[in-house]
């Protein structure tokens, strides 16, 4: 036994190592790898690997202070604060496990560790009482693994997030908020660590000191909310933890099963021949020459894609060969769904009936892999309905319904609001990672509306409206920063995300399909009227602008301050505004439709400033310049057609020729330096004077662009605005008449 007890106090350690955690105390000074206190000194490691006599050795802060800190067996005598060592010794435990939280009975852990294995902190370092080797090892492991359980189970808690920020950056009592204080709309837990730039966004801008004050009570509650939430979690037993998973796994089956039911055979319809798709030829000859040159240049993009991507997403015409993009994941012929209004409405029938044949044969929504719920949606089932719509193929109405069901699921979040991204397969969505801490996107889930609402309408089921109609209770019940929409929304809180907006990119269609859902509606939607003409008072007040050379342009407004940019996408707006004029307030109508002209009038010059004469895909109004994009990645063009958008219904809307004059510039430009042998391609750099080709055909070149100026160079009465409606993808959708049903359900 003695040969044991001088062999163990061989192995103990000269050297004492302390840890010190403060919580709630200002930030230590590390000496050597040791964290202590502002203002307190540290003992020094001495040549000899122990500590020296003459320093004064760490003390524990006040009970109560909440500091922590551990200290492993030291050689004796080597603590003396000033002292003989002998004393020292006596008064100050020389090993073991001092007191890892401080209190003020001396309770809790430290407490329980120094009343039970040592009378409070007396143990002595000899004798046969003291911690062996073996115990400190034991009781280390103790401690890191409930350190490693308690952070394991902030990150893979349910919303880890919010619980993880609320640990981080737990604030002091002092600044908690009142009792009867609510958190506003829009607080999110990653603001505390952005600073007053963010802050400015969320807050009244008028009282930034107000603003600050009421956003960190915002975060604070939401902080302490999640920490109760996992509180309630880690006190349940595990079985308890299980039933609550297998119930929620349930409830998704469940609605899963509740969303495909109704849907395993469609109700029988009749269907009405369309309105106004007559094809007649236009009485001047000058006219008739343009648009055929149009049908010829849909024929060279549609006859390449067929040569050389047949069946695929789009084309490169460089390479000449598919291109398919991640945003379908694995559904095959964007293109050809695309394209079928539009093969349909000029006339190319064997074309349209080469598209359909497809379709029947190879059209798969069965895949395994993730897709853009927006982009689904406008593309291919926008570009389903429309054709049905146009043609009566029971074929169409049965795919674009099928493909409805499949994007259901998307809607399964707590708030309703929909996943941007969702697997086909699997029915499991997510968002964006770059939008806005896991946010949806305004552009996105305010763009399903006309669709879904069509779903219901031929297939005789309700539940897509209701998703759609869920989406706009969701959003009347949120408080709008100065009555605008912000571009981000998360779906498991339903409050806003970070505080941008834009009538471009983000935020351009949701607008569109509020006016337009009225219209459709057979301005029997009265609600979304009222949301679409409050939202653009709000928006000419704090984005419209006028350039110092007379230019109106949309900027973007990002909590309060405004840049002073404009995309390519924001050009629809144009139409958008004098689309609405005539349901405005009568002294407002003829407003809304000049602003509709000056804001096409400010995207032909972003055309007509670039040596292509093909616009940017944004232009900036500061630096001294003016519809000029001035950064290199704003530089390149995709064969969009916004502008060509908002030149259709000005023509439609005021029969003005300078529309037609801007549209064969754009034709032009298009066929000096955008086409090639295999078809149709972007740039790069409108300004360059050499092409730099993108190298993709993009599948709304032809569902939208070429429509758009086929149908500038028609007679209005081809698809007359009075009897349709054009989706974000220029697909047609026609209004739903009160009086006269177009389809009647009649039941097996």
């Amino acid at each position: 036994m003695e040969n044991l007890t001088n062999c163990y106090e061989a192995l103990q350690p000269a050297v004492c190592h302390a840890c010190l955690f403060a919580k709630g105390a200002a930030p230590g000074r590390r000496f050597g790898g040791e964290l202590f206190p502002l203002g307190r000194p540290a003992a020094q490691r001495s040549g000899s690997g122990g500590l020296d006599a003459q320093d004064p050795a760490p003390q524990p802060l006040t009970p109560g202070s909440g500091e922590v800190w551990l200290l492993t067996r030291s050689a004796p005598g080597h603590w003396t604060d000033g002292r003989p060592a002998a004393a020292a010794a006596a008064a100050m435990p020389v090993g073991g496990l001092l007191p890892l939280f401080s209190s003020p009975a001396g309770g809790g852990l430290g407490g329980g560790l120094g009343g039970g294995l040592g009378g409070g902190g007396s143990r002595k370092g000899s004798g046969p009482s003291a911690f062996r080797l073996t115990e400190k090892f034991v009781l280390l492991l103790v401690f890191s693994a409930f350190i490693t359980l308690c952070f394991g189970a902030i990150f893979f808690l349910p919303d880890s997030s919010k619980l993880l920020s609320g640990v981080l950056f737990h604030s002091s009592p002092a600044l908690q908020p009142a009792a009867d204080h609510k958190p506003g709309p829009g607080a999110r837990a990653e603001d505390s660590a952005e600073g007053l730039p963010r802050l400015r966004e969320e807050g009244a801008p008028g009282n930034p000191a107000a603003a600050l004050e009421d956003n960190l009570a915002r975060i604070r509650e939401n902080h302490e909310r999640a920490l109760r939430e996992a509180k309630e979690t880690l006190q349940k037993l595990p079985e308890e933890i299980q039933r609550d998973i297998l119930l929620e796994k349930e409830k998704v089956a469940q609605d899963q099963l509740r969303d495909k039911d109704p849907f395993r055979g469609l109700p029988e319809v009749d269907f009405v021949p369309p309105i106004g798709v007559e094809n007649r030829e236009p009485a001047d000859e000058a006219i008739r020459e343009k648009r055929a040159k149009i049908v010829e240049m849909m024929k060279h993009a549609w006859n390449n894609y067929k040569r050389y991507a047949w069946g695929l997403n789009e084309l490169k015409p460089i390479s000449k060969e598919g291109h398919s993009s991640s945003l379908f994941g694995n559904i095959k012929g964007a293109t050809i769904v695309d394209a079928l209004d539009t093969l349909f409405i000029m006339g190319m029938k064997n074309e349209f009936q080469e598209a359909k044949s497809w379709i029947e044969k190879n059209l798969d929504f069965n895949v395994n892999a993730e897709i853009s719920v927006f982009e689904v949606n406008i593309r291919f089932v926008g570009g389903l309905l429309s054709a049905y719509y146009l043609s009566g193929e029971e074929i169409f109405r049965k795919k674009a319904v099928e493909l409805g069901v499949k994007l259901l699921p998307a809607f399964h979040t707590p708030s309703g609001i929909p996943w941007a991204l969702l697997n086909m397969k699997s029915g499991i969505g997510r968002n964006w990672p770059w939008a806005s801490g896991g946010s949806s996107i305004l552009a996105e889930f305010g763009t399903l509306h006309l669709e879904f609402m069509h779903l219901s309408h031929l297939s005789g089921n309700p539940i897509f409206a209701e998703k759609v109609m869920n989406i706009r209770r969701v959003l009347n019940k949120l408080e709008k920063p100065e009555g605008l929409y912000p571009n981000y929304l998360n779906p498991s809180s339903g409050q806003w995300g970070q505080h941008h907006v834009s009538v471009g990119g983000l935020g351009d269609s949701f607008y569109e399909y509020l006016l337009k859902a009225w219209l459709m509606s057979d301005k029997r939607d009265l609600e979304a009227k009222k949301m679409y003409f409050d939202a653009i008072q709000a928006i000419e007040t704090h984005l419209i602008r006028k350039s110092s050379g007379g230019l109106t342009y949309i900027a973007e407004w990002k909590g309060g301050l405004l840049e002073h940019k404009m995309g390519h996408l924001t050009c629809f707006a144009g139409g958008m505004f004098a689309l609405g004029a005539d349901g405005a307030p009568e002294a407002l109508a003829q407003h809304y439709l000049e602003l509709g002209a000056e804001i096409a009038r400010t995207c032909h010059e972003s055309y007509n400033r670039t040596f292509m004469k093909l616009g940017p895909e944004a232009f900036r109004f500061d630096g001294g310049v003016e519809a000029i994009a001035t950064r290199q990645n704003e530089k390149y063009y995709i064969l969009r057609p916004e502008v060509i958008e908002t030149y259709m219904y000005m023509w439609r809307l005021t029969h003005d020729p300078k529309y037609r004059k801007w549209a064969w510039e754009a034709v032009e430009a298009l066929e000096n330096h955008c086409r090639v042998k295999g078809g149709y391609s972007g740039l790069r750099d409108v300004y360059f004077i050499y092409e730099t080709y993108d190298d993709v055909q993009q599948s709304f070149f032809l569902a939208e662009t070429l429509k758009y100026l086929y149908l500038i160079f028609s007679d209005d009465d081809l698809l007359p605005l009075e009897h349709w409606i054009f989706n974000t993808e220029a697909h047609l959708l026609p209004i739903l008449r009160e009086d006269k049903k177009e389809v009647e359900v009649k039941e097996k």
